[in-house]
């Protein structure tokens, strides 16, 4: 299946549902699949053709939404960008993937993107007097409705999703609807949704699994409710009161902003499940979880752009192995490998290796880094995705997330997995905290523990005394600095390159 038909399908099936409910608006399948048509005709009469990119630079809103199915209509390719992206950054994108058309909340430096035939200013007002410039609401009104002719197949590009290029240029992640439409299906599969589906996200279309809740909820003819962020999360709680999501999909900082809040001045009895990724809940913050929504399912996840979603832990799993991620998605397999590419078995640590459908194409027109991260499988042609990422596998099957491979600390000839010392801090009450090394003359590195104590009255002394009492000598920190708040990433992670 096509992306753009998870929205013309369920549009077809259910006209007049609420599809969306984003900026006060309430809009019906039938809506959207009108506005997208619009302006999926204005992107072609725009230059856009089979392949093309059109980018979007804008902020969780209903023009984001049209944008990427009328982006796909137009047989283009869809890259969205974080609102918050700077002026060269986002020149660097729109230059990298050679962007056709641009989707904007205004302009946003100069025609600096030779590729650029077309922009669109969302919000605007006035008329531009660029001719390459034109206005959402303009184009919505006078942009036929007529319905685009299908031209793609499953094999070409739906979206190119830009990593935080932590180590580097941001590289695009290449996904072709095949497997945007595999991934899908297999998270829908296992969180057992079903058109009567509320989803609730407050996380950026920018990040892919923000992205894949809207993806979802048109694909299964549910309704997503769509918020700017999660800056204000008394905000959240209300929607959740008043919109009755049944699904809300978080990180380890929005859940634990949300075990913070007094809870019981809201109704929260709609939600059916919680889903976490990103970064590895720990434990003491999933039995605080549990303890805020009784009887509402969790399931731990683990996922990289590279293949959108890699593991789930079945929410039953939770009391038996709660540090675990799980096991691999429908239809999937994932196993350990040590450098010599050789196979590990139980308790062995190791680099995770991920085979399926749902392994994307590679990085835009980066052979090397394709070549890296995307290996051979054992059929001929198949690719693997080499994670980077260091987990260990338990006797029954259950893989646990131990670090990425560059995080790894290795202080007087041993490696500290900084998810093991992080976990122990995390025990500490309110306690966020995220370890990295640092260079030490004698040990080649120690660890350095930044910790968040969100008004626990905590001494270095104790935080150490209370690690040395649950970790070896060697994972014990040698340095702790406390903190307001940790630098994070746009996709809600804590950013140990900002701590070091």
């Amino acid at each position: 299946m096509l992306v753009h038909e998870f929205l013309t399908r369920s549009a077809a099936r259910f006209p007049q549902k609420v599809a969306l409910v984003c900026d006060g608006r309430r809009l019906t399948y039938a809506e959207l699949d009108d506005m997208t048509d619009r302006l999926g005709n204005a992107l072609v009469q725009g230059g856009v053709g089979r392949g093309d990119r059109v980018a979007l630079h804008l902020p969780n809103s209903v023009e984001a939404v049209v944008g990427i199915f009328a982006a796909l209509k137009a047989g283009g390719t869809f890259v969205c960008i974080n609102a918050s992206t700077k002026a060269e950054k986002l020149a660097y994108i729109l230059n990298d993937c050679r962007a056709k058309a641009l989707l904007m909340q205004e302009r946003t430096g100069g025609w600096d993107v030779p590729s650029l035939s077309l922009g669109i200013l969302c919000g605007a007002q006035e008329t531009p007097a660029d001719p390459r410039l034109r206005r959402f609401e303009e184009i919505l009104a006078e942009a036929p409705a007529t319905p685009l002719p299908l031209r793609n197949i499953d094999l070409d590009l739906a979206c190119l999703v830009y990593t935080s290029g932590s180590t580097g240029e941001p590289k695009g992640v290449m996904c072709d609807h095949s497997n945007v439409d595999f991934a899908s299906t297999a998270i829908m599969t296992y969180l057992e949704n079903r058109a009567e589906d509320v989803i609730l996200s407050a996380l950026p279309l920018s990040f892919d699994y923000g992205l894949y809740q809207l993806l979802m909820a048109f694909k299964m003819g549910g309704t997503l409710v769509l918020e700017r962020s999660f800056m204000y999360p008394t905000v959240i709680l209300q929607q959740i009161q008043e919109e009755r999501p049944t699904g809300f999909p978080g990180v380890p900082t929005i859940f634990a902003m949300l075990v913070q809040k007094d809870l019981r001045a809201y109704d929260t009895s709609s939600l059916r499940y919680l889903t976490n990724t990103a970064a590895s809940l720990p434990p003491s913050r999933i039995l605080e979880l549990q303890a805020a929504f009784p009887g509402v399912a969790l399931y731990s996840m683990y996922g990289l752009t590279e293949t959108k979603r890699t593991l789930y832990l079945p929410p039953d799993q939770l009391a038996i192995r709660p540090g675990s991620v799980g096991i691999p998605i429908p239809g999937t397999e994932a196993w350990i490998e040590d450098e010599s590419g050789r196979r590990l078995g139980p308790g062995k640590t190791g680099e995770l290796v991920v085979r399926g459908r749902h392994v994307m194409r590679g990085y835009w027109e980066a052979p090397e880094a394709t070549a890296h991260r995307f290996r051979p499988g054992p059929i001929p042609g198949e690719r693997l995705c080499y994670s980077g990422d260091l987990f260990r596998q338990d006797a029954e099957g259950y893989f646990y997330f131990l670090s990425r491979k560059d995080d790894i600390i290795k202080s007087r000839g041993e490696k500290v997995a900084p998810k093991e010392v992080e976990n122990v801090l995390h025990m500490l009450p309110g306690v966020t905290a995220v370890v990295v090394g640092v260079p030490d003359p004698t040990a080649g590195e120690v660890v350095k523990a930044f910790v968040v104590a969100n008004g626990t009255p905590l001494t270095e002394a104790q935080v150490i005394a209370h690690c040395r009492a649950h970790l070896e000598d060697f994972m014990v920190p040698k340095y702790v600095e406390f903190r307001t708040d940790l630098p994070m990433t746009s996709s809600g992670k804590i950013s140990r390159l900002g701590l070091r």
